[in-house]
């Protein structure tokens, strides 16, 4: 389980997260929603290392991690899918994925064929280039990336953002079948409110740095979470 305990965040004298709290349970999607800029993606920078955090704590499996860099954190099966994807546009499909190597040991090097079962597209561009893909191509080759890690936690940033209908259908059923496999824990930052009230076991809705809602999915009254996604 992930357990973020009362984070505080800060770039320089900017204050980005205040005493933010929130659990993600394997076999569950915990769904974070909110407005631009109010630290959605400063938490889960946070939570996979590419920021440190200036107060409280965040734990994995028990282990207070908040100590260990992000290739550290990735090798104790933490898997990031950035905002904006970040694939490497020169690189193939094949090589791409297979840059999913770097944490995992060699015994697990290999691209597992439910991958190519999630996103199908994938199997028939494995020499094209990465850049070379349309944007919602490009997205399922970023989870699959992140999945060839093996993780016990999935956290994905805005996976919809700039995606055709087609394939946000695509990678809600994938983000389905993982929880439903209860062998991970998966964080999902989202601002398309219906996919990821779709989705969430739990949620949580920040505003200004802070965490003004949340609980589960049957706790959620969905009048006052989409007042604070409104403009």
């Amino acid at each position: 389980m992930l357990s973020v305990e009362g984070i505080d965040l800060h770039y320089g004298a900017a204050q980005a997260l205040r005493s933010v709290s929130i659990e993600a349970r394997q076999g569950e999607v915990t769904c974070i929603l909110g407005r631009n800029g109010v630290g959605k993606t400063s938490l889960l920078r946070g939570i996979v290392g590419h920021q440190k955090v200036s107060a409280g704590r965040v734990v994995w499996n028990g282990e207070d991690i908040n100590g260990l860099a992000a290739y550290e954190r990735a090798r104790r099966g933490i898997a990031f899918v950035p905002q904006g994807r970040e694939i490497f546009p020169l690189l193939t499909v094949k090589e791409n994925l297979e840059t999913g190597y770097a944490p995992v040991k060699r015994k697990d090097r290999s691209v597992p064929d439910e991958i190519y079962e999630l996103f199908p597209v994938l199997r028939s561009m494995l020499r094209r280039r990465g850049g070379d893909l349309s944007g919602g191509q490009q997205q399922q080759l970023a989870i699959a990336r992140a999945l060839v890690t093996r993780p016990g936690l999935l956290v994905l940033d805005e996976p919809t953002e700039g995606i055709q209908p087609s394939i946000i259908k695509d990678i809600g059923r994938a983000i389905s079948y993982l929880r439903t496999r209860g062998t991970m824990a998966i964080v999902l930052v989202e601002q398309y409110f219906e996919f990821a009230r779709d989705l969430a076991d739990r949620f949580a809705v920040m505003d200004r740095g802070q965490v003004v809602i949340s609980g589960t999915r049957a706790e959620m009254v969905e009048a006052d979470v989409r007042r604070r996604l409104a403009v």
